[in-house]
């Protein structure tokens, strides 16, 4: 065990998109919140982290002092990666050496677009010039390993606007991209509004043109499209996330937060005070309805498929129609003792993954 996701549940605003549990504006929260983060460490075994991720949310809203209080708390191998999911915001050179000072050593911007029309369609607090000033800030702070979330497929998004996301991303060169496309999520602003006929879906053709341009221009540009929705300079890959990817166990703290333990799969539960209750009863705060035992069926099927999302080494070859079936349609292709997805297959990797659940 040596991943640990902490969720931190504080946002200045809802995103028109988002579906993830957060609060808004309980700022007065985030230090009694960091004290049960911390206690609720302590419930579980000690274990030497290599990757540690602090994700929302806005992580950032918590200030270094309180990303050093947890940090201090746990045992964390030399050279982990420590990543902190932030917002364009107001931040000073000084508050990025802060974050350095506590123990950040990789930065999340969830930039999503540089073109402002898109930022304010999406509902985002922040605008590209927002966005290319808190990149620069970090930089000249010290951080030496920084990625950048985009979108594309947000309503009224072009493909021009996509280009000039692109161009940008090469000017300013981060060591990690992911990239995502919209997912209409009932409940959303986005949901409520397309059902009233307010906004519409971006053709799919177009969808696909945006992803297939996005790949072969960060490609060209020394990324390594190593998984779906990821791109990384070399020897920049993300650790933690990878963890995932290889289906591997790992710790989830704080409200809502999904844990991979003991061959169990569960979360924390949802509601803020009764997550504490829990914790001053020396429990952890797991939803028991969530609870679900992984067996070796399971794991094989996780493993597939979490495998296939990884481009450069897939997963390990096995005997099976479905597989035959997949090469034969040109979604998969075998490599020494690995299968892997092929292009076509990235474009239909949903087609793909359905085979195995």
């Amino acid at each position: 065990m040596d991943a640990l996701y902490i969720h931190i549940p504080f946002c200045d605003k809802k995103c028109f998109y988002c579906d993830f549990w957060t609060f808004i504006n309980m700022g007065h929260e985030i230090d009694r919140y960091t004290d049960y983060i911390i206690k609720e460490s302590r419930l579980y075994p000690v274990y030497y982290y290599d990757t540690v991720y602090f994700g929302g949310g806005t992580p950032g809203l918590i200030g270094a002092g309180n990303f050093a209080r947890i940090l201090s708390e746990l045992k964390i191998r030399d050279n982990a990666e420590v990543t902190a999911e932030i917002n364009p915001l107001d931040y000073s050179i000084k508050d990025f050496q802060e974050y350095i000072k506590a123990g950040i050593n990789r930065l999340s911007i969830g930039i999503q677009s540089f073109q402002d029309h898109v930022l304010k369609t999406a509902g985002r607090n922040h605008n590209a010039a927002q966005a290319l000033e808190t990149y620069r800030k970090a930089r000249e702070a010290g951080f030496e390993n920084i990625t950048i979330d985009l979108m594309f497929g947000i309503p009224g998004q072009t493909l021009e606007d996509v280009y000039s996301d692109i161009r940008i991303i090469k000017e300013i060169n981060p060591d990690h991209i992911s990239i995502y496309s919209l997912i209409w999520e009932e409940g959303t602003l986005f949901w409520k509004q397309r059902e009233k006929g307010l906004i519409e879906e971006t053709d799919t053709d177009l969808e696909a043109v945006m992803y297939e341009t996005i790949i072969e221009e960060l490609t060209k540009a020394g990324y390594i499209h190593y998984e779906i929705s990821n791109f990384a300079k070399p020897g920049k890959k993300a650790r933690h996330n990878t963890k995932y990817w290889e289906n591997k166990e790992f710790i989830g703290l704080g409200v809502n937060s999904s844990s991979y333990c003991s061959d169990r799969r569960y979360k924390n539960l949802k509601n803020l005070y009764k997550y504490y209750k829990m914790i001053d009863s020396g429990e952890l705060p797991v939803d028991i309805s969530s609870i679900e035992e992984i067996d070796e069926t399971e794991k094989e099927k996780m493993k597939i498929i979490l495998g296939l999302r990884l481009l450069d080494t897939g997963t390990e070859y096995f005997t099976d129609s479905r597989v035959e079936k997949l090469i034969e349609n040109g979604l998969l292709e075998k490599t020494g003792d690995r299968i892997i997805l092929t292009k076509k297959g990235i474009m239909l990797a949903n087609e793909v993954f359905v085979e195995f659940i």
